[in-house]
């Protein structure tokens, strides 16, 4: 099969945001503190989960696989802020950065979730919306925006030990799971691919036409842990691009 080259967006936006783009090479906190109106927490929504945000990347060297669900999900360590530098430029998965809003990056989470954060030295929480990822350090797991950080109480210091939980809605339908596996010019060579991978899996294997390929996907799969074993053993065979696409229908 002829392989095909796609950079997501997501990485194209992580790969800018490590670029000296920027109008300044240190970021800055703003010149006015945030409202009690912009620190409001967070309004929680079911909103569709960015597809190029969700597909594995790599950073300063360090590759990364975002979870595909974020329900449970539970993490404590070190919060930093980030403000004047980024504001106005693109987040990950194609939002404008605004240092005002009650939004975080975070290395491994769907973009977009919504996470508590509480600041364990004051006992302070606040709700997030995640759009961005990043902090890229290791000794880091969130980067809120300032206003975030002002509300927590850890502005000043720059930096702040936190617990991070995920909060989400229960979907009233169940969602199905699809898992992209190839995409190719000719319409043979997945035809043939897709009828190795379903005698392998006992899958569907949907063939979609989009941006001038033919797409491969495998399902519909109903249960989250199926389809990760399913994207795990594709992604330590040949087909280490491959990515969960969630849908409440079939395709």
């Amino acid at each position: 099969m002829k392989k095909n080259v796609l950079i997501p967006l997501a990485v194209v936006l992580l790969l800018s945001a490590c670029s000296s783009r920027y109008h300044t090479n240190q970021d800055k906190a703003p010149l006015r503190a945030p409202t009690e109106l912009e620190m409001q927490d967070a309004k929680v929504t079911n909103e569709p989960k960015s597809v190029s945000a969700g597909r594995p990347y790599t950073v300063l060297g360090k590759h990364y696989a975002p979870m595909s669900d974020e329900k449970g999900f539970t993490q404590t360590g070190t919060a930093s802020w980030y403000g004047r530098k980024f504001h106005g430029y693109y987040t990950s998965n194609g939002e404008t950065f605004n240092m005002f809003d009650m939004t975080a990056a975070h290395k491994t989470l769907p973009l977009p979730s919504f996470v508590k954060v509480t600041n364990l030295q004051n006992n302070v929480s606040a709700i997030v919306r995640v759009n961005d990822r990043g902090p890229f350090h290791d000794d880091r797991i969130i980067d809120l925006s300032y206003a975030a950080a002002y509300k927590l109480g850890y502005h000043l210091q720059g930096t702040a030990e936190v617990k991070i939980e995920a909060i989400t809605i229960d979907r009233k339908n169940p969602r199905l799971t699809y898992v992209q596996v190839a995409a190719g010019s000719s319409m043979e060579n997945v035809q043939a691919l897709a009828v190795q991978l379903s005698n392998k899996f006992e899958l569907g294997t949907p063939i979609a036409f989009e941006d001038n390929l033919y797409k491969l996907r495998l399902g519909p799969i109903l249960d989250d842990h199926t389809a990760q074993k399913v994207l795990q053993t594709l992604q330590e065979g040949e087909f280490n691009k491959a990515f969960l696409l969630y849908t409440e229908y079939e395709l």
